[in-house]
């Protein structure tokens, strides 16, 4: 205990002696730390928009379009177009245990569309009632997406894109109103709830407007699908699902289940494990840079320290040469670098938390470019691994000084000038 205490007094005296440094060496610490949580807070905040936006088109879907065979099978040439039918996605389903879900889309890219004196021209999907959930077209409150008696009905219901509903019907709420489709008339039921969308393969789907699969097929005439969608729950699911499609795909129109000009699809699952490793390689990125500015605070701090040694040479010679300890020369050096260090922490966390949520309160809304970086956001990860940096820092930045006066040869110390 007595040991403690002289420690304590050691470096509270010594800390007191070299006010100046300690307060440049604080500050060096502080900025180092600022540096550090902003860099992995952007990163931290790109890492969770982006998980946002690759949400956007839906999660662990794949999407398949139509081809021709390249390969000879069967007896039957290549060159023979693939396009299944209506009817297909029921067939689909039943052979298709791994995947959580089938749909089939149906699409005019040139649809006109008018509300009192407001005519353009835009892209309607004819769809199952399941797409909603699986390309998470989410509704706004007090409306709805397509559901199974629409379909099975073949209902003239729509559901509108939030931009695509802005350009019709401007400030009205569309909901409940009649939208001519092709001169036809439809009962509109729901706008989309506006998201961020990183993929595509149709255009934005604020852009666009979802009826009834059934309905679309009736009005248009149209029976072969445009493409088609399936959703596995897991992504380890997504290879036995792809093996499914193909075979079950090929056993009905008899074509090469290895060939992908037919079987090649867009999977989003393998996208989505992509876009983690690059935020993942982004955030280390980040740190490392952050960490390098904190180290070189770090050695500002040792040099301090070291600086301390040197000019206290004599003084701690004489200080064992009296019998001093070597735990009491070297643990308040030690005190020292680790005091300045989670001092200058905690200033520089204080600073930084405070920019964070001053940037938070700055509205993206509309810009684009904002909205898909994202604000800085500090986690507990992020907390963990500055804490963890400057605690080594902190430590080693008081230990090799501390060694190098406990070395020191009270008899050398009496010719040091």
């Amino acid at each position: 205990m007595t040991n403690i205490r002289i420690i304590f007094h050691l470096f509270i005296k010594a800390s007191t002696l070299q006010r100046k440094r300690a307060i440049l060496t604080v500050a060096a610490i502080a900025w180092g730390t600022v540096a550090i949580l902003m860099l992995l807070a952007f990163g931290e905040g790109l890492k969770v928009q982006l998980s946002r936006a690759k949400r956007g088109m839906g999660e662990n879907i794949a999407v398949w379009w139509p081809g021709e065979t390249t390969k000879v099978w069967q007896g039957l040439p290549q060159g023979r177009s693939i396009r299944p039918r209506l009817e297909d996605i029921e067939y689909l389903r039943g052979r298709m245990t791994s995947a959580s879900g089938v749909i089939g889309e149906l699409t005019s890219w040139q649809t006109s569309l008018t509300w009192g004196t407001t005519t353009l021209s835009s892209r309607v999907t004819g769809a199952n009632w399941e797409y909603g959930e699986i390309r998470h077209h989410f509704p706004q409150a007090g409306g709805r997406f397509l559901n199974a008696r629409d379909e099975g009905e073949k209902r003239r219901v729509i559901f509108l894109g939030n931009q695509l509903a802005a350009d019709i019907f401007g400030a009205v709420n569309p909901v409940g109103e009649i939208l001519l489709v092709n001169h036809t008339p439809y009962l509109v039921i729901g706008v989309m709830r506006p998201k961020l969308q990183m993929g595509t393969y149709k255009g934005p789907d604020e852009g666009g407007a979802t009826i009834p699969i059934t309905t679309f097929a009736a009005q248009f005439g149209q029976q072969r699908l445009s493409n088609i969608v399936y959703k596995v729950a897991h992504p380890d699911d997504m290879p036995a699902a792809h093996l499914q499609f193909n075979e079950a795909l090929a056993s009905k129109y008899r074509f090469d289940p290895t060939d992908e000009a037919v079987t090649g699809v867009w999977d989003t699952a393998r996208g989505a494990e992509i876009t983690n490793n690059v935020t993942f390689g982004l955030q280390i990125f980040f740190g490392i840079i952050g960490g390098l500015t904190l180290l070189i605070g770090g050695i500002g701090v040792a040099n301090i320290m070291y600086a301390v040694v040197k000019e206290k040479t004599r003084e701690i010679g004489v200080q064992m040469a009296l019998g001093a300890r070597p735990a009491w020369i070297t643990w308040p050096f030690v005190l020292q670098g680790v005091a300045y260090t989670l001092l200058g922490g905690v200033f520089g966390v204080v600073i930084a938390v405070t920019l964070v949520s001053l940037i938070a309160l700055v509205p993206v809304e509309g810009n684009r470019a904002l909205e898909f970086l994202g604000k800085p956001t500090l986690s507990w990860q992020i907390a963990a691994a500055t804490a963890f940096i400057l605690g080594t820092v902190g430590i080693f930045a008081g230990y090799f000084p501390a060694r190098r006066a406990a070395s020191v040869d009270p008899a050398e110390t009496l010719r040091y000038e």
